[in-house]
């Protein structure tokens, strides 16, 4: 199982809608057959793993263990269903890490699969699979995207100054960011982060297709002359109902009409509806206060320079108990998970 699930990680960022899902097919301690999907529309990794076993090992398959991240889907989509593939090659055992929580699936693959014979374990790295899945279960089972939180903090906790851009973070930490931004759907900052930074908000320096980007302008304090207004990257801008509005200055340039009074949850299941699954909030405090007292994230990653500031703009506070904690250079990160997906923690350590 921790094979398949490093064949999951393989395609991180490139498989939405769907989750990442590694597949290894096992006879007598022998991998014969392994593989992942690889992005929405193509091949399951059940059937990638059964397609690399070579032809001398085709008599194995019914008598060896296909191990999945994943619960094999049960239901017609762009793709057969999975359990119709195991069936039909009649492999008599399944390793599960965790159960997929899509509509029509959700335990009902488990059930066709032993109501055809075939013997099915549960429950193996249950909490690296279901993390592995997390994006795609978030989304849904809750009609939401899946939110990441990211800030930057100077050693003293000062997270910027309202007057100009500061920047605290080196080369190699924002590699890192840009491969955070591969593996989400959109980027979301506020408007003052817009105006102040002028960002990109690309994965320049990671590779795959940009985010959209996503820019709440409910106020049209947007300048045309924003760099992420007249590149490539798909842009959205989030605005309420305004005949006035000026044209996009590009056509990858969307407006998107809100409602006036739509709350921060009503805002991200009018994106999940759009079809973002996942979002990576990189606003200033302001923006990421809004998320925090809404109670609408998921995981936060932190990163604090050895640079002081001495003054500037607090950011958020009481962060405790992180799942991880990793250093580039002079910059530390720690990455949070939600407490609802969390044991009980000791913030003493």
């Amino acid at each position: 199982m921790r094979r398949a699930l490093d064949l999951a990680r393989l395609a991180e960022g490139d498989t939405s809608s769907n989750p990442g899902v590694g597949a290894v097919l096992v006879y007598r301690d022998r991998i014969i057959g392994e593989g992942f999907h690889a992005a929405y529309g193509q091949p399951h990794a059940e059937v990638m793993a059964l397609r690399s076993v070579r032809p001398e090992d085709q008599d194995f398959i019914p008598d060896s263990t296909l191990f999945v991240t994943l619960e094999p889907c049960c239901v017609y989509g762009r793709t057969p269903p999975c359990t119709d593939l195991i069936i039909r090659e009649r492999i008599k055992k399944v390793v599960i890490s965790c159960l997929d929580k899509s509509p029509g699936v959700n335990g009902h693959g488990v059930a066709l699969l032993r109501d055809h014979g075939v013997e099915v374990i549960e429950h193996i790295l249950q909490e690296e699979g279901e993390y592995q899945a997390l994006i795609r279960n978030v989304f849904v089972s809750e009609q939401r995207p899946y939110v990441i939180l990211k800030m930057a903090f100077s050693k003293d906790g000062f997270v910027g100054r309202a007057e100009n851009q500061v920047n605290l973070s080196n080369p190699g930490s924002w590699r890192l960011v840009h491969r955070l931004r591969h593996r989400v759907d959109a980027i979301l900052v506020g408007t003052g982060t817009a105006l102040i930074d002028n960002p990109q908000l690309t994965n320049r320096l990671f590779w795959g297709n940009d985010p959209i980007r996503i820019i709440p302008d409910f106020n049209k304090k947007l300048p045309s002359d924003q760099a992420f207004l007249h590149d490539k990257g798909p842009t959205w801008i989030l605005c309420h109902k305004d005949p006035e509005r000026d044209p996009p200055p590009s056509q990858q340039v969307i407006y998107k009409v809100i409602p006036a009074g739509t709350d921060l949850p009503g805002i991200l299941t009018y994106l999940a509806k759009e079809g973002v699954t996942s979002i990576l909030i990189e606003g200033g405090p302001t923006m990421i206060l809004s998320f925090l007292e809404s109670d609408c994230w998921d995981e936060a990653i932190l990163s604090t320079t050895d640079r002081f500031l001495g003054s500037g703009i607090v950011g958020p506070t009481g962060w405790t108990c992180p799942q991880d904690r990793i250093r580039i250079g002079t910059d530390d990160f720690d990455w949070f998970r939600h407490p609802r997906y969390l044991r009980k923690c000791d913030p003493t350590g």
